[in-house]
């Protein structure tokens, strides 16, 4: 009889698959890569035309060794490691390591860890696609050549331990921009204005925004309101507009791997990183009471939207059966192809609609069975039927102005009868059927509200991948782990949900956009993903692509090294007095920022906390203002004297104070702005001399 080996990355599918095929079949795992770099140089052989050098990770020699020898065994090797770039390079690292024929060994894929897929995959072997290795070949190098040269000089320039990164070097990037967007913000005020009415016959009063005339008319400030009340307020009203009408909201699509990690995020409060984790513990296979190891979900990195013909049969099939037939989608749902959608994979799903959550929520950890319930749901909807409203719109006249109401109530639920976001949850208005065109409306109240415009909002864990996806940067598998660096490396603190730079992000940042513009710029990184798809295409030489990169980041490198200053050369000296041996302390750098060290280290170790002063009083006490950190290292501004005195602002304070209000001012880009929103008084700041 004959033997077959069958390679996996995930020692956690071993199990799984075994199951599927008989006793003449080896399942064994590479657990992931098996040859990389090596870590102690550069790796690359520019001379040779940037030749790659490959050694065996270490810790791996054994298990290539036992991998070996199975596959000496073995009559044929079937390399099934995970369907995409990287999965295709693991293969062909795996081809070279194992030293044994090319004709023996094949390449199997399969979206889903179920009998059938794996069964049907072993039926349909192919040949390595050298495209997909080149892509991540490709990738791979820019991202060494990024990490190995620009790294280096941080540790030079700043301190030990940073590091740069291709993708990560952009995302510190748009995090920052937006801190500045934040931070240089300055409110502008306006106003609203809601009419309360009373309709003859009715209990319950009716309440309108005011519109304008014939366009809508904002309203800036108070002057303005007291004009527009004086108008309205000797006016008739009467309502001059009823329109009624229907509106449709379509299902949405299913996950991919970006909308799966925004929603976890949004309805779950899952990090990117867990997302993952929890997907691919889904994906490899879970323990399912009567049924073994099954995996319950598709493959988890996707951009694609597509559902397998298999799969959207079985799952109108269950729709029409548990819901009726009104409930099917007549169409199919699937986003417009467009140049970033690498059509590889099936979108996420459950691998059988039938295998409810609740089925499976004993076999499932509480965590798995909310997102397999996120998945499974989100799936169902996408083949579902539109919800269908029922919408009526009212106009107010009042004069030449009018004031509108509106309101909408559910005809037909559709898919959210599944599935609702948080938007589908808001309460809308309720209006009374007896409102018809030229009712005569007695107003009993005008609420004029004051507002400020607010600023950008920080960036989430979920913002910022749908941005990243958004700008054509990194791919659905790059999306954790590069945000899982910058905060690694405490270049971006996570609060709450909201990402803040640190004072470390701000001056590698600052270096990155002084030295190397390019590789921090969001339009370059995204034509650097674009040719890398074009390599995978096989429309363009992965080498190319590398020769064409290499000499313009060693040119900035070069000039980096000879042109950046350092950014902290020598220890500051402080007027703060050592209280073990009475030396003048200094400034060092650690793990977490800035602290006051005694120069006698070793012989005296005492350290304190480092609080710079910005020369400015505190407005609550008359003390220094110093800036301070949160544990997480996100910048603020507090009274020395804390916490006997607990003044605290994110943003800068100045001494100025407010010539209306007589508050405190802070500083928003180059100017000043009164700490008290209500007042909205801003001025531009002084020049320094």
């Amino acid at each position: 009889m004959a033997k077959y080996l069958v390679i996996v990355e995930s020692p956690a599918k071993v199990k799984t698959i075994k199951k599927f095929l008989g006793s003449n079949y080896d399942v064994q795992a590479s657990n992931g890569h098996v040859r990389d770099f090596p870590k102690s140089q550069f790796g690359i052989d520019v001379e040779n035309d940037f030749e790659p050098k490959y050694i065996t990770i270490r810790g791996k020699g054994e298990l290539l060794a036992n991998l070996r020898k199975a596959a000496k065994k073995a009559d044929k090797i079937y390399l099934a490691t995970d369907p995409d770039r990287e999965g295709e390079a693991i293969s062909w690292h795996l081809m070279q390591a194992l030293k044994e024929n090319p004709d023996k060994m094949s390449r199997i894929t399969f979206n889903e860890i179920t009998k059938t897929a794996v069964k049907n995959s072993i039926k349909q072997p192919r040949q390595l696609n050298m495209n997909l290795v080149d892509a991540q070949q490709a990738r791979r190098m820019l991202d060494r050549m990024v990490g190995y040269t620009i790294s280096p000089l941080l540790w030079a320039k700043v301190k030990r331990g940073l590091s740069a990164g291709r993708v990560q070097s952009v995302a510190l990037r748009i995090i920052c921009d937006r801190e500045d967007e934040i931070n240089s913000f300055i409110p502008e005020e306006y106003w609203s204005l809601e009419g309360e009415f009373k309709v003859k016959g009715e209990k319950k009063p009716l309440l309108a925004k005011f519109y304008g005339t014939d366009k809508k008319i904002p309203i800036h400030n108070k002057k303005e309101m007291d004009e527009l009340l004086t108008k309205l307020q000797d006016e008739e009203y009467e309502i001059t507009e009823v329109r009624k009408g229907e509106r449709i909201k379509n299902a949405p699509l299913p996950f991919t791997t970006s909308t799966l990690q925004q929603e976890a995020a949004k309805t779950l409060n899952f990090s990117t990183q867990k997302t993952m984790r929890l997907a691919q513990q889904l994906y490899e296979g879970v323990d399912i009471k009567g049924n073994g190891t099954v995996g319950v979900i598709t493959y988890l990195r996707t951009d694609s939207t597509r559902i397998s013909h298999e799969a959207d049969q079985a799952a109108r099939e269950y729709i029409g059966g548990q819901y009726g037939e009104v409930y099917v989608s007549d169409s199919d749902k699937t986003v417009k192809k467009d140049q970033k959608i690498q059509d590889a994979h099936e979108a996420i799903r459950p691998t059988d609609i039938s295998r409810t959550p609740v089925m499976i929520k004993e076999s499932l950890s509480r965590d798995q069975f909310r997102l397999y319930q996120l998945i499974w749901k989100r799936f169902a909807a996408s083949r579902m039927a539109a919800a269908k409203y029922e919408t009526t719109s009212v106009k107010i006249g009042a004069g030449e102005y009018n004031f509108t109401v509106a309101a909408s109530k559910i005809v037909f639920d559709g898919f959210m009868s599944v599935y609702t976001q948080e938007e589908d949850n808001k309460k809308g208005n309720v209006l009374s059927q007896s409102l018809e065109k030229g009712i005569k409306l007695e107003l009993k109240e005008l609420k004029p509200e004051q507002h400020f415009t607010q600023p950008p909002a920080h960036y989430t864990e979920a913002s910022l991948v749908k941005t990243l996806e958004e700008q054509g940067i990194g791919r659905p598998s790059t999306y954790a782990p590069t945000i899982t660096t910058i905060i690694s490396r405490r270049y971006v603190s996570k609060e709450q949900k909201n990402l803040y730079v640190t004072e470390l992000g701000e001056v590698v940042n600052n270096i990155m956009k002084q030295a190397f513009p390019s590789i921090v710029d969001v339009r370059f990184t995204a034509m650097m993903e674009g040719l890398l798809d074009c390599v995978e295409e096989g429309s363009v030489q992965w080498k190319t692509v590398v020769r064409n990169f290499y000499p313009d980041l060693k040119r900035d490198v070069d000039a980096a090294e000879k042109e950046l200053e350092k950014v902290d050369i020598q220890d500051e000296v402080t007027d703060e007095i050592c209280d073990v041996c009475g030396r003048n302390m200094v400034i060092k750098y650690g793990p977490h920022g800035r602290f006051l060290a005694c120069p006698g280290f070793p012989e005296c170790r005492n350290t304190k906390p480092y609080y710079e002063k910005i020369g400015v009083s505190c407005p609550k006490c008359g003390k220094d203002v110093v800036m301070k950190k949160t544990q997480k290292g996100r910048k603020y501004y507090g009274c020395v004297d804390n916490p006997e005195c607990d003044f605290m602002s994110w943003q800068k304070p100045s001494n100025k104070k407010c010539p209306v209000c007589g508050s405190y001012m802070v500083e928003k880009g180059n100017k000043l702005a009164c700490s008290q929103t209500t007042c909205g008084y801003v001025e531009q700041k002084p020049k320094e001399d």
